[in-house]
């Protein structure tokens, strides 16, 4: 099988080969998100949205699928990533991507050519400048690379009410101590919001 570099890898199993399960979870979600299958709740946590999963073109994947049928109450992704289900489903994406030889036994975690073709990967595909342009598929494959980056960038306010990005300290002491006089006191919120134009995300 060699280094299983060869194989082509979605964008979920990607993220899992380089950050682990909440980040193919993270990716799944970004997915469902697109398709309008998952809206932010209360702070921090998501739910089913009301459009039909099956009516998609190209369906969601099995994790992707096993998120949705989890949030048919609100939940967070800490909640998500230790869910039976969702777990099993991580497992079981696990197994096709040990037997190309990208997990290694007994542990499943990444091997030396798994670790490799991820920074190939974001070398090849570095964070985009911006929202425009860019596909469904573009989306989750930057999200998978570059993670909270790519999630403030180009999902900013589903990630932040979502729980999926740390909130920025705003006004903290470090902040006041060090910001230059005369600035209004700093820009609080994303360092990355942009990509131009106005428009959701």
């Amino acid at each position: 099988m060699g280094d299983g570099t060869a194989v082509r890898l979605e964008p979920h199993e990607i993220a899992l080969l380089g950050d682990g399960p909440r980040a193919a979870v993270t990716v799944a979600l970004v997915d469902l998100y697109q398709r309008g299958l998952v809206v932010a709740d209360r702070p921090g946590t998501m739910r089913a949205g009301v459009a039909d999963a099956v009516s998609a073109q190209r369906p969601p994947s099995p994790l992707a699928q096993e998120v949705h049928a989890r949030l048919h109450e609100p939940a967070g992704l800490r909640t998500l990533v230790k869910d039976p289900g969702v777990r099993l489903a991580v497992a079981l994406m696990r197994v096709p991507l040990a037997e190309a030889g990208l997990l290694r036994y007994p542990l499943l975690g990444p091997t030396r050519g798994a670790r490799r073709h991820v920074r190939e990967l974001r070398q090849r595909h570095p964070l985009p400048a911006g929202r425009r342009g860019l596909t469904d598929q573009d989306r989750l494959l930057a999200v998978a690379l570059h993670g909270e980056a790519a999630l403030r960038l180009l999902v900013p306010r589903f990630a932040l009410r979502a729980g999926l990005v740390r909130r920025a300290e705003v006004g903290g002491k470090g902040l006041i101590k060090h910001s230059p006089r005369g600035t209004g006191g700093g820009g609080g919120g994303y360092s990355y919001c942009g990509g131009g134009g106005g428009g959701g995300d």
